[in-house]
């Protein structure tokens, strides 16, 4: 299972930059590039109620689950390569 983070589709259809959106809701650049790559593992609510205020979504826009993480995904890629 894997969580993904759907902030940079949020931040093209709204038309915003990650400067921006930091500037708007005093959380860092960093800290907030961090979070659209996908390298933390977890959020505040206090964070996600900011960035949904700003964005005008809903957690669920920004959150998706999925059953297959990435690795298992690549792996099943190159076994099928590889045939």
């Amino acid at each position: 299972m894997a969580i993904a983070v759907n902030l940079d589709l949020m931040l093209v259809k709204r038309k915003m930059t990650l400067t921006e959106l930091s500037g708007r809701i005093g959380i860092s650049i960093t800290n907030l590039s961090l979070l659209k790559t996908g390298k933390v593992r977890g959020i505040r609510f206090a964070t996600l109620d900011a960035i949904c205020r700003e964005l005008r979504c809903q957690p669920g826009d920004l959150l998706t689950r999925s059953d297959v993480t990435d690795v298992e995904r690549n792996v099943v890629e190159r076994q099928e390569e590889d045939e």
